[in-house]
């Protein structure tokens, strides 16, 4: 059975609404054995990373070629009002994995950092929470993640493995435990903490020139100091550039590796086979389990800048570097159904693809657009969508939902099920840059609070099954139902923040920084290198 969901992506400026774990409870609900020969379908997990809903044909795309893609969304289910958890990657694939928002595990913003920045931070997934994969091996699963992670790796020691997916319930992970960045690719200006980097360079210049100055005077004899103080404060310099630099001046070395389960296998990653690796494991993956139940939770790296493309497709789509690269992932799906067929087993695997959150519009190169198109779309807190893909029903059975941006809550959806209307109530909105663009070009992000947004007193409200792409904010002269709307969602806000409490923040400043200790190395720390043969060997 190729039962394959397909879901509308939420844009960045969606604020963190709730995805939907479909398979969870699918396994939940009708997947539990009642007997020692009842059927438990493998199951099928590719998420894209960064893909806008407005990039697939099934989506209405027709100028960006997804055939595999659209096959699976005609043979399947092709859902539309399926949202993203949170704009960014780690915490909405923290909700993904958990079915629960990103907050209620900390993995939200709470001082700035919206996303884990480093391998070696120790800041991740809390060992506490229950993913799916854990479900699904405690069921006889075999379970296997290929690709993407960015829940972390480490909490107290460079082994402790206490955020890695196989402390999460996967007996099975290769591919990368961080995110791509422009730092993995040489020739891409920086961008992991980009902004501070340049900060600390321009303070060791500074401090340089000033040291310089002072050693000159003194030559000179136009200032009485002592060569000792001179010399002091160039040791307090070097241990102010060594503080800093061990970290930001080898960013592709320390993040940029490929694992097998615990071991590093590529330290730094060629990104250049990095596509070809992932699809030779995720078919041996296949072909190793063909007898099930499996999970494969395919995690691409596509379509995430750098945008990593091989030279086959390269220059080949209408839309440029990014166009090419969707059109490679969509290659790369084809070849895993084809492996799922060749195996005999498209009827007895449940297949959904998905991405992690909407396109990023930001992403640009000079004039061009190098991230996707979100159409006109800007506790365990998900339900089962069974009955809507078996067709006993005609919608899903949450009534609300609750767009977050961090730990702010931004917006609520309310389905209102005895008209079928759709309202959607804003309490606060990102000041997009320029006006009615849709995006924070020049932030990289869109803000969550401060005076990058705009409180809305009293709130907007639009009717989502009327106005889908939020352009007419409803008032009381054009709504009749306005008030009485505006006070259901406020009654349902405030009911759903008496089930919040506090956590351990995920993303404080003490987690996210790079700690050597932590470091995920192939080989002796400092000097972690290695390469991997044809054979799976490193050297």
């Amino acid at each position: 059975m190729r039962a394959a969901a397909r879901r509308g992506r939420a844009a960045p400026a969606a604020r963190d609404s709730l995805l939907v774990l479909l398979f969870l409870c699918l396994l939940l609900k009708t997947c539990e054995p009642k007997t020692a020969n009842a059927f438990r379908p493998n199951i099928l997990l590719i998420m894209a990373d960064d893909l806008g809903i407005g990039d697939l044909g099934c989506y209405g795309n027709n100028t960006l070629r997804t055939p595999n893609i659209d096959q699976l969304a005609e043979e399947g289910v092709r859902l539309t009002q399926h949202l993203a958890a949170a704009p960014l990657c780690t915490p909405s694939r923290a909700a993904f994995l958990t079915g629960r928002h990103s907050f209620r595990s900390g993995m939200e913003a709470s001082n700035g950092y919206r996303a884990l920045q480093w391998n070696a931070g120790s800041g991740g997934l809390p060992e506490n929470e229950t993913t799916f994969a854990r479900i699904l091996q405690q069921r006889g699963y075999a379970t296997g993640l290929i690709g993407k992670w960015h829940q972390g790796v480490n909490c107290a020691s460079r082994g402790d493995h206490c955020h890695h997916p196989l402390n999460h319930g996967f007996d099975y992970f290769y591919g990368m435990p961080f995110t791509l960045t422009n730092d993995c690719d040489p020739g891409r200006p920086p961008e992991v903490d980009a902004v501070l980097r340049a900060q600390l360079w321009g303070y060791t210049q500074f401090l340089a020139l000033g040291i310089l100055t002072v050693a000159a005077g003194k030559t000179c004899g136009f200032i009485s100091v002592s060569g000792r103080v001179v010399t002091g404060m160039a040791c307090v310099l070097f241990l102010f550039f060594i503080s800093w630099y061990s970290s930001f001046g080898f960013v592709r070395r320390w993040n940029c590796v490929l694992m097998r389960n615990h071991d590093v296998t590529e330290q730094p990653m060629v990104l250049e086979k990095t596509a070809s690796l992932m699809l030779k494991e995720a078919v041996s993956y296949i072909e190793r389990h063909k007898h099930g139940p499996f999970l494969l939770f395919l995690s691409l790296l596509h379509v995430h800048i750098p945008l990593v493309t091989t030279s086959a497709f390269l220059g080949k789509s209408q839309h440029g570097l990014y166009g090419d690269n969707v059109e490679e992932m969509d290659w790369l799906i084809g070849k895993i159904l084809n492996a799922i067929e060749d195996n005999g087993l498209k009827n007895s695997t449940f297949t959904y693809f998905t991405s992690d959150h909407g396109g990023h519009l930001e992403a640009r190169d000079g004039h061009s657009q190098l991230g996707g198109w979100n159409g006109i779309y800007k506790v365990i807190d998900g339900h089962s969508l069974v009955p809507l893909l078996q067709g006993a029903e005609a919608r899903s059975a949450h009534e609300f939902l609750f767009h977050y941006c961090g730990q702010h809550l931004h917006a609520a959806r309310w389905h209102q099920r005895d008209s079928g209307s759709v309202w959607k109530v804003h309490y606060t909105t990102p000041q997009f840059h320029p006006e009615g663009a849709g995006a924070c070009y020049g932030r990289g992000v869109c803000p969550c609070s401060g005076e990058g947004v705009t409180h809305h007193r009293p709130p907007l409200l639009f009717d989502l099954s009327r106005d889908p792409s939020e352009a007419r904010p409803l008032t009381p002269d054009s709504e009749p139902l306005y008030h009485a709307v505006i006070a259901r969602v406020g009654a349902a806000v405030s009911e759903h923040r008496h089930t919040l409490s506090p956590v351990p923040q995920q993303f404080s400043t003490s987690n996210i920084l790079w700690k050597p200790w932590l470091q995920p190395c192939c080989g002796h720390f400092p000097f972690c290198s290695c390469h991997e043969d044809g054979d799976g060997t490193p050297r």
